[in-house]
């Protein structure tokens, strides 16, 4: 998936602000390197991440986005804990069924394919 149909998506599947959390949460792990999505689904991520991160969420700090630009710019080892407190705390502010719940919906809208068969599918977890 490209960029421009990561786009296209976000145009078409707007967003609640508790999905744009969860798409947050979710950047926070990958920069972590906690993620248990496969690459392809972390870049889809990634890209729809860099759709979102400017409108509004529900419960998650908007300073987290500016973090999250200084990670991926420069991700030095102090960032890097920096982040991984951060992630602790938005996986405690969101619940495990609402971010189960959104990674189900992006599946369902076509957003992230379904697991091949024969390859295990850990994106749950994350």
């Amino acid at each position: 998936m490209t960029k421009d149909d990561v786009a296209h998506w976000a145009l078409t599947h707007p967003l609640a602000p508790i999905h744009v959390d969860c798409i947050t949460a979710v950047m926070l792990k990958i920069l972590d390197g906690k993620c248990k999505m496969r690459t392809e689904e972390k870049r889809v991520m990634e890209l729809l991440y860099d759709e979102v991160k400017t409108q509004p969420g529900h419960l998650l700090d908007t300073a987290l986005h500016l973090l999250i630009a200084q990670a991926r710019e420069h991700p030095d080892e102090a960032t890097k804990n920096i982040i991984y407190e951060k992630r602790l705390l938005a996986e405690t502010a969101i619940s495990r069924p609402v971010m189960k719940n959104f990674k189900a919906m992006v599946r369902q809208e076509g957003l992230l394919v379904v697991a091949v068969d024969g390859e295990e599918d850990t994106s749950d977890a994350t």
